[in-house]
């Protein structure tokens, strides 16, 4: 009973659909992207990204984990503009000023740095030490043992001529 009422209801509305409402989603066009409102507001968010970075030292060293929140900040103030502006299917728009960003703000931060001294040092001088003691300490567990015997058993022979 419930499968045949549901059937039904939806064969109702799939006539309702092709009779009474053809082209409904033709009706609603998506209005194309206006570049300018979103360049106009976009570089609004850039300049106020580009107040809080002059104090990141960005020229000198890479300011990524400092400046984290200002360009979660500057993400979610393109990606409004985008959708409000209607450019959010149009990607590359997003993608040119977060490569403008990147390029200008974060081109220190590929590049690999060797650590300094005592860092080195510390991180390679117990490889080195266990590498020259390792083997010495082998020696010697091996031996022990067949030396405590061997000159266990000298004692006991000597002890026993002394009698």
């Amino acid at each position: 009973m419930a499968m045949t009422m549901a059937a039904h209801l939806l064969a109702l509305i799939f006539i309702w659909t092709v009779s009474y409402a053809p082209g409904l989603a033709a009706k609603f066009v998506v209005p194309p992207c206006d570049q300018k409102m979103f360049d106009r507001n976009v570089n609004n968010c850039l300049s106020y990204f580009d107040t809080r970075m002059e104090t990141s030292g960005y020229q000198d060293v890479c300011p990524w984990p400092t400046v984290k929140r200002d360009y979660n900040e500057l993400k979610l103030c393109v990606d409004h503009w985008a959708n409000i502006s209607w450019c959010k299917g149009y990607k590359f728009l997003v993608d040119e000023v977060f490569l403008g960003v990147h390029q200008m703000y974060f081109s220190l931060c590929g590049q690999v740095h060797d650590p300094p001294l005592t860092i080195l040092i510390m991180l390679i001088a117990p490889v080195i030490i266990t590498t020259l003691f390792l083997p010495i300490l082998c020696v010697h567990l091996t031996t022990w043992k067949t030396d405590a015997h061997h000159f266990g058993a000298l004692m006991c022979a000597d002890l026993s001529q002394e009698t």
